[in-house]
Formats: C-alpha cells, structure tokens, sequence
C-alpha cells in the first residue's frame, strides 16, 4: 500500500487495518517458524506497512491537537 493511500484512509480505517495487518504477521510469523512461509520478504514488508500506518496515525492525531 502507498504512502498516499494511507494518508486518504480516516484514523478509523487505519486503526482496523493496523489490526488486520498485525494478525497477518502474526500467522507469518509462525510460518516462518515452522519453516512453511514461501516468501520471506512478506514479514519485512508487513512491518513497514504497519510502522508507515501507525507514522500516519501518529501525524493524524498531532494535527487534531493543535
């Protein structure tokens, strides 16, 4: 998902989707630990989607304070 997509979705979308994202890596994470996940690369990219909604959320809020 793209930065500018993010930024269009509302603090309640990015809170469901930062939810949904974390269960995601959850289930990858036990893949990868069983030895079962095909694409490695997906547990890297899960987090930065994550840490670039949660950024995204951070900023929300900030501007809502002032």
């Amino acid at each position: 998902m793209k930065i500018n997509e993010i930024r269009k979705m509302s603090k309640e979308e990015l809170v469901k989707k930062i939810k949904e994202n974390k269960e995601v890596l959850f289930t990858k994470r036990m893949q990868a630990a069983q030895g079962s996940l095909e694409k490695p690369v997906e547990l890297r990219q899960l987090r930065r989607e994550i840490a670039r909604m949660k950024t995204v959320l951070n900023e929300k809020e900030m501007d809502g304070e002032k």
